[in-house]
């Protein structure tokens, strides 16, 4: 139970499902509500499909590349870092580069955003991917993989659910609670990506 709520945690901040919903709020405005929880369960399917295939497949796409895990966790440190100070700063939808003009552009083209921009890149992102292949390395147990998964499937309920209450979220705590909430889970993600720098710093001098 320890290790599920370690890794729903860590993920739950990376992903950052409540910096989304405005974003979300703005592409689903004049839909139904009918369509509103359609956009949101297949926000999350694809979220849940994305974070698997990173956390089973990620390790081959390592040895293929000759990629080493201390590698890995210095990128993905580096990655997790950065999005946790523009979470901070206020800046996360820049940081994701989705701007808000290209969002509407994107949306008087299409009519579906469930794939893209809102599972890629508002929600699983490099930082994301880059934390279940590493994941992927450390936990190789059979209880550490279900641990992982199931941490995986819970994410993406949370994500279900805050996306499909999204509207009367922004109601209920408006920009500035948001934003407010999108600070505190910044210094949260830079505490994670500080970790995984400093363990692969660690195991790369050879210091316990």
């Amino acid at each position: 139970m320890e290790l599920f709520i370690s890794i729903f945690a860590a993920l739950f901040s990376v992903l950052n499902p409540l910096g989304t919903v405005p974003v979300f709020v703005g592409l689903t405005k004049d839909d139904s509500k009918h369509n509103r929880d359609k956009t949101s369960l297949w926000t999350s399917i694809n979220v849940c499909v994305i974070l698997l295939i990173s956390f089973f497949a990620g390790s081959y796409v390592l040895n293929f590349f000759g990629i080493s895990i201390n590698s890995l966790r210095l990128a993905g440190g580096l990655i997790i870092t950065t999005s946790g100070f523009a979470l901070l700063t206020g800046s996360f939808t820049k940081h994701k580069g989705m701007k808000k003009a290209s969002v509407q552009a994107d949306m008087e083209t299409r009519s579906e955003v469930s794939l893209t921009p809102l599972a890629i890149p508002m929600l699983a992102g490099p930082g994301s991917i880059s934390l279940l292949i590493a994941y992927n390395q450390s936990f190789t147990n059979q209880y550490q993989q279900i641990s992982s998964v199931c941490a995986i499937f819970a994410v993406c309920l949370s994500i279900y659910l805050i996306l499909r209450t999204s509207h009367f979220i922004v109601k209920a705590l408006g920009a500035s609670g948001i934003n407010a909430i999108s600070r505190i889970i910044g210094f949260i993600v830079i505490a994670i990506g500080v970790e995984y720098v400093s363990t692969a710093v660690k195991d790369i001098l050879g210091i316990s």
